[in-house]
């Protein structure tokens, strides 16, 4: 009678391993905790940028100067999991141009350009971030 319980016991758990493997599906993705961008950025806030220092290597925003033609667009990717902006003009002299307001982490901006000129902008809430939009 142990010799057939134990037959029985070892028949269930090998179906319990098969019906496991048969609905697993693995990923190849790894879980990293953070949400998947879904928009491709011409200029990017990277991570830590809301530390002061990222001004010394020129990346604040990166590139922080893009040359585009009159009348396309440019779409900011915030990838920092702080608060930033893209608002135009200098911390300490606003143009009121263009302002994306807050962003939240992962959150994008697009703004088109329709004038040449060179539009300067930067984060209202981290003022070494700085950067360029140059339309030809």
């Amino acid at each position: 009678m142990l010799k057939k319980i134990t037959v029985v016991g070892i028949i269930i758990f090998a179906g319990l391993i098969v019906l496991g493997l048969a609905f697993y599906t693995p990923s190849n993705e790894e879980e990293t905790g953070e949400p998947e961008l879904t928009v491709k950025g011409d200029v990017v806030m990277p991570t830590k940028v809301s530390r002061p220092g990222c001004e010394e290597t020129d990346r604040c925003y990166i590139p922080s100067s893009i040359v585009i033609d009159a009348g396309n667009k440019v779409t900011w990717v915030n990838e920092d999991s702080a608060f930033h902006s893209v608002t135009s003009g200098f911390y300490d002299a606003p143009t009121n141009l263009f302002d994306s307001g807050h962003m939240n982490p992962f959150e994008s901006y697009t703004l088109a350009f329709e004038e040449t000129g060179t539009f300067d902008y930067y984060c209202t809430l981290h003022p070494w971030m700085m950067g360029q939009v140059i339309v030809q």
